[in-house]
């Protein structure tokens, strides 16, 4: 999919860009894989906000994705490729031989009309989804599981693919978009091919109204702010923050601090990090 830019009619549009969106086939989503999202604001069960800079944005329901490819055997036929306001990536609408209709994520090189299907033995192709044990080493996937039969949770957005490096016993290892290895068991499924909308990275927003448009509002600087409000605050003019390290609101390092938790679970299964 291109990028297309804009005649300079403002100063925004000068560095605004957009997806051309030529792999898009249908304009309107499938009415029975719709569902009405309710915005947060980014408050959590009490009211209180946990996420900063969220609010507003365009009105938009949730497709409802097929992430665990469990309908096994069944072959499904590529209806359309449609746009997806909650990801990055597009979506495929799948039809399904027995009449139902689902929708997955849109990997690289699938076209309408084509025929996909998971199960445990499939063939290789892009859009097929089996078990991790069934693929031949260095196969590309994405969507792939962490626990089976929970759904695919990582390499899911627009652009990234993983790579099956080996199998060794009971797990697979592969190595992730951010250059992570880490085992996976091999009875969690994944889906062959890359990711689709590679050019999302491309993409320059531009202006501050479309920030808005998806739900994200102003952010400002701690140095502008009042001391009571932000630790590097206060001073006259343009004063320096004060301090040694730039700190957050609450007065953590702001650089390099590392806040990732321990989770002997998942962290057992990392073999190289992707931060040396």
């Amino acid at each position: 999919m291109g990028i297309r830019g804009f005649k300079p009619t403002s100063p925004a549009l000068r560095q605004m860009t957009v997806s051309t969106f030529e792999e898009i086939t249908k304009k309107q989503p499938e009415k029975a894989l719709l569902v009405t999202l309710k915005k947060h604001s980014g408050r959590n069960n009490q009211g209180k906000i946990t996420v900063r800079h969220r609010g507003g944005g365009a009105t938009k329901k949730y497709r409802i994705i097929d992430f665990k490819r469990l309908k096994d055997d069944v072959p499904a036929k590529v209806e359309a490729v449609e746009y997806d306001p909650n990801r990055s990536a597009n979506i495929a609408l799948l039809s399904y031989a027995d009449g139902e209709k689902r929708y997955i994520l849109h990997p690289n090189g699938l076209k309408v009309g084509d025929v996909v299907v998971s199960g445990d033995q499939v063939d290789i192709k892009v859009g097929n989804a089996m078990p991790l044990m069934n693929m031949p080493v260095g196969t590309i996937v994405h969507n792939i599981e962490m626990k089976a039969g929970k759904g695919g949770q990582l390499v899911r957005s627009a652009g990234n693919s993983a790579q099956l490096m080996a199998k060794e016993g009971k797990n697979a290892l592969l190595r992730l978009p951010s250059g992570e290895t880490r085992y996976v068991r091999k009875e969690c499924r994944a889906t062959v091919g890359q990711v689709g909308n590679i050019d999302h990275e491309n993409i320059t927003v531009g202006k501050a109204g479309k920030k808005r448009h998806m739900g994200i509002r102003p952010t400002v600087r701690g140095s502008v702010m009042n001391p009571n409000d932000h630790p590097h605050g206060g001073g006259e003019g343009k004063s320096p923050i004060g301090r040694p390290n730039p700190v957050t609101p609450w007065g953590k390092p702001a650089l390099g601090y590392k806040t990732r938790k321990k989770n002997k679970h998942s962290n057992k299964y990392i073999v190289s990090a992707r931060k040396k």
